[in-house]
């Protein structure tokens, strides 16, 4: 009985170990794919203000597209959206992890959630507009 009862809490302290690294990597993954998402969508700028020189911001829709699809080719689910002025995007990733010892004691899965944001900036030496 004592040595179940020890094997059992070993397991779940291993568990914690392997399963809350794998977590924090799977984490920094979809932080990873926000950001790079969050780029993506940023590239969909307004080409009207921008080659006219009147503004530099995206197209709402073309820009939350351009996310969306790079989120679909990573194989990863979230939110996108714009602000107001159309200079900031901001990429929500949202997922879970399958954890391989916790599964033991009863622990299926973890959240994970990543976040990521691009901001328009423009200038030859420094970025100007902020």
């Amino acid at each position: 009985m004592f040595v179940a009862v020890c094997v059992f809490a070993l397991v779940g302290i291993i568990g914690l170990a392997v399963d809350g690294g794998s977590k924090m990597r799977a984490t920094e993954r979809a932080d990873y794919v926000a950001g790079e998402a969050a780029r993506a969508g940023g590239q969909a700028i307004n080409p009207a203000d921008a080659i006219t020189g009147t503004a530099l911001v995206v197209d709402p829709q073309a820009a939350a597209a351009a996310a969306q699809a790079y989120l679909s080719s990573a194989g990863a689910t979230g939110t996108v959206s714009v602000s107001a002025d159309g200079r900031t995007l901001t990429v929500t990733v949202t997922g879970s992890y399958d954890t391989k010892f916790l599964s033991v004691v009863g622990i299926g899965s973890l959240p994970v959630t990543g976040h990521g944001k691009a901001t328009l900036l423009h200038g030859v030496t420094a970025p100007e507009g902020t």
